[in-house]
């Protein structure tokens, strides 16, 4: 990871004077357990041996075909999930004000959402999915149970605040982010619902962020609809869209465009150009790439070979490019912010303040 100094230069500045910006952030929230699984176990020493990577993991599930296998998960940490919930703590890590809407339990707020709750005056609209994350050397798979996020809706939002609550609350908002399209089905007609209802009668304009969330599920029409739709953000302020490597390749095929282009920033700006939106970022594990009205951008770094925590590193990349624009960063300034939050994380398990981004920038 080599910084230009000048970029280390623009983002030590931006903390001499960091701006009060306030960001919303929904509609999810999911109880993460985080788990790997176990190869082995010697009972003598009371230690155990993970299976390292997802192709041995496969290989092991491939051998229990007609059989059955017992495979133990050791579970590291029992915390709170969900793109919107880790987002919105790495927002106000990194000094944002943040309010959150989601799915943080019906008729009480479940107790790994208790501190957050509190912190973003948040307003739960139904109970959070299950997450065991099971986390390789490799990557991750994400195994989840979902049902009671289908009552994340507009009419539920509309219940919980009111029309002119959720007019106010957005308009009180420099910044809105609405993640995890994949997992909320209702999301599409949420979104529509905003742009005839709610959107007009805002008094300014908006960094509006949006995350598919691996959209490999939802059907091409679904995902069509939806890429169509970020457009009809744009008049009310700016769109980023967000996206990992192999969603980036999934909607480069949906859209019909040259899935062969090495250069991903060049794919970013063939996206954002078809979907006719302000930015789009694209962030691999070992670097990250925008297109965005200023132009095309890329930076490397920093691969963290053995990191201590995997679940959350995009949400927490998502977090500091937002963070980077609300504060006034250019472009190339929000990628490498938006890589250190997110390197930073999975180093520590633990969400950088904007000191801590600043001093792991000037380390490279």
């Amino acid at each position: 990871m080599l910084v230009d100094p000048s970029v280390k230069e623009e983002i030590s500045n931006a903390r001499k004077n960091l701006p009060s910006r306030k960001a919303f952030v929904g509609f999810d929230g999911f109880v993460d357990k985080i788990v790997s699984p176990i190869d082995k176990v010697d009972f003598e020493s009371n230690s155990h041996e993970l299976i390292p990577t997802i192709t041995d993991f496969a290989g092991r599930i491939k051998s229990a075909a007609g059989k059955s296998s017992n495979i133990e998960l050791f579970q590291k940490i029992e915390k709170l999930g969900g793109n919107g919930p880790i987002m919105a703590n790495a927002l106000m890590a990194l000094g944002q004000e943040v309010r959150y809407m989601g799915a943080l339990g019906d008729t009480h707020i479940h107790p790994v959402f208790s501190d957050f709750s509190k912190s973003t005056s948040a307003i739960s609209l139904t109970d959070p999915g299950i997450t065991n994350a099971l986390e390789f050397e490799d990557g991750k798979i994400m195994l989840g149970t979902m049902q009671s996020l289908k009552d994340v809706n507009y009419e539920k939002i509309i219940s919980a605040l009111g029309e002119d609550g959720l007019i106010k609350l957005f308009d009180q908002s420099d910044s809105i982010s609405m993640v995890n399209w994949t997992m909320l089905l209702n999301l599409t007609d949420v979104f529509k619902s905003l742009i005839a209802n709610i959107l007009p009668k805002l008094t300014s304009k908006k960094y509006f962020f949006f995350d598919l969330a691996d959209p490999e599920k939802r059907t091409d029409k679904e995902i069509k609809e939806l890429l169509d739709l970020l457009k009809q953000f744009e008049p009310f302020g700016k769109v980023i869209l967000g996206l990992n490597l192999r969603e980036s390749a999934q909607v480069v095929t949906l859209l019909s465009l040259d899935s062969n282009e090495p250069d991903l920033s060049l794919r970013a700006e063939a996206i954002k150009k078809t979907l006719k939106i302000n930015s789009v970022v694209i962030h691999p594990v070992s670097s990250a790439h925008c297109a965005t009205d200023n132009g095309n951008f890329n930076f490397d770094g920093p691969f963290c070979e053995k990191p201590k925590i995997t679940t959350g590193g995009g949400d927490h990349f998502n977090a500091g490019f937002v963070s980077a624009k609300l504060m006034g960063l250019s472009d190339i300034s929000a990628l490498v912010v938006a890589v250190s939050t997110s390197g930073y994380y999975v180093r520590t398990g633990v969400s950088p303040t904007f000191e801590n981004v600043v001093e792991f920038v000037n380390s490279f």
